[in-house]
């Protein structure tokens, strides 16, 4: 073959085989093209961030406590016999309404009304011996002034003897002088004149002896006053003692009338007319009767320790009864016990309801959530969106803007273990971020997922 036919094939195969070239490399480029196009948003994709955009919940959090209760009567009395006999009567059974005094049973005791009748007699008897011991204080004290009367009469006989006895003596002097010295009179008139002097003398003693015996009697009549006033004070103590007796038997014949303590319904009952009744210090092993009030019942609830700090007289309870499905009670928290049991670690707290139509019976049981705290009025989110908490109450969390995950830090209140508050640092719509897949950084492109679905599955769309 020449060089000419040579280059020609030369060149011809040249212009195939780089229009062929031309022809695949454009349609290479193309697919190349396409499929850079196709697949750059499936790589923005891949490095974003998967999460899920959570809306803060308003209000804060709410702290409550949900626990079983046991629905009590508001007041209960076991109503024993305080003595003992036979019952005579019994007007109600299990279920009658009774209000308050009303008598619910008699023991039959006879023996005890004679001894409330003799002790009655013993408080009148007891009454008599102070009238009689008055009488003898009264006496004495008349005898005593009779006798101080009588002392005044005899020291004004012994003045008058007194002075009897001076002017005998000076008539005898006299008389003595004018016989002896002047011989003037006869000795016998000497003789009479000291005769009636002795006899004026003698009739002062007599008179001064008269004033002692009045004193002594006066005395002896002030004794007996003491003594008969001491008569009195023992009388009077003794209708005391005979009265308390009396009271003490009264009253002990009072408890064989059984009464209603209070307006309510009477839920056991264990003796029968006829039966013998053993009072409770006898051993009575049973009540006769047993009445409860119960237009007001308590819900008897055991708070553990955990929430007892929050717990307080005053908050809002809703009470939810197994038997009455359907039906909640709301209330409020009547008292707490402010100790735990050391053996439960839990505190008695109980809640009063209306039950003025006896819906709730005592034995009842059900659920009672108590809101223990109402929150600081923030907002609360999640506990699983929280990054980096510290024990000063500072955390972190990712808001989703234009599409990234920015970290916000966060003061954090309360947590329930599900939901945890946001005192400060977030608004009411802000969308948080919590991490479906990958790991979150300030910045980072973020693709958010529908709540519910996987890492792979369709998207929400990009934000």
């Amino acid at each position: 073959m020449s060089k000419p036919w040579i280059l020609i094939t030369v060149i011809v195969v040249c212009a195939a085989v780089g229009g062929a070239f031309v022809m695949l490399g454009g349609h290479g480029a193309a697919e190349a093209a396409n499929s850079d196009e196709h697949d750059e948003p499936a790589a923005r994709r891949t490095n974003a961030v998967q999460v899920e955009a959570v809306i803060p919940a308003t209000g804060g959090l709410e702290r409550t406590t949900t626990q079983p209760g046991s629905i009590i009567p508001d007041k209960s009395a076991d109503l024993f016999a305080k003595v003992s006999g036979y019952l005579d009567e019994q007007s109600v059974d299990i279920g009658d309404r009774v209000k308050k005094g009303d008598v619910l049973a008699k023991i039959d005791m006879p023996e005890l009304h004679k001894q409330v009748a003799r002790s009655k007699a013993a408080v009148d008897q007891a009454k008599a011996q102070v009238v009689q011991a008055q009488a003898r204080v009264t006496t004495a004290e008349a005898d005593w002034k009779a006798a101080k009367e009588m002392i005044k009469l005899h020291e004004a006989n012994v003045e008058d003897a007194q002075s009897m006895a001076n002017f005998r003596t000076k008539v005898y002097d006299r008389m003595e002088k004018l016989a002896r010295v002047e011989k003037a009179v006869d000795l016998r008139l000497v003789d009479e004149k000291e005769e009636q002097k002795h006899a004026a003398e003698a009739a002062l003693t007599s008179a001064k002896a008269a004033v002692l015996s009045a004193e002594a009697q006066a005395a002896a009549s002030e004794a007996k006053i003491d003594q008969a006033k001491a008569d009195l004070v023992n009388a009077n103590a003794m209708v005391e003692v005979a009265e308390a007796q009396w009271q003490k038997d009264v009253v002990l014949a009072e408890y064989t009338v059984i009464k209603s303590p209070y307006d309510g319904i009477v839920t056991a009952r264990h003796y029968w007319p006829g039966d013998f009744v053993q009072s409770r210090d006898q051993g009575a092993a049973f009540p006769m009767l047993t009445v409860q009030k119960t237009n007001v019942m308590r819900v008897k609830i055991q708070v553990p320790d955990a929430d007892v700090p929050f717990t307080n007289p005053g908050d809002e309870a809703m009470v939810s009864i197994d038997a009455l499905p359907g039906k909640h009670f709301e209330g409020k928290v009547s008292r707490i016990a402010g100790a735990e049991d050391p053996e439960t670690r839990t505190m008695r707290v109980e809640v009063d309801l209306d039950n003025k139509d006896g819906t709730l019976r005592d034995g009842m049981y059900g659920k009672v959530t108590i809101n223990l705290d109402k929150g600081s009025g923030g907002v609360a989110i999640p506990s699983s969106c929280l990054a980096n908490e510290s024990e000063d109450g500072k955390a972190s969390v990712y808001v989703i803007r234009n599409g990234k995950a920015h970290k916000v830090e966060v003061q954090v209140g309360s947590d329930n273990g599900l939901m945890t508050e946001i005192v400060s640092g977030l608004r009411a719509d802000d969308r948080i971020a919590r991490t479906l897949r990958g790991t979150l950084s300030d910045g980072a492109a973020v693709q958010v997922v529908e709540r519910g679905k996987g890492a792979g599955e369709k998207s929400a769309g990009r934000h």
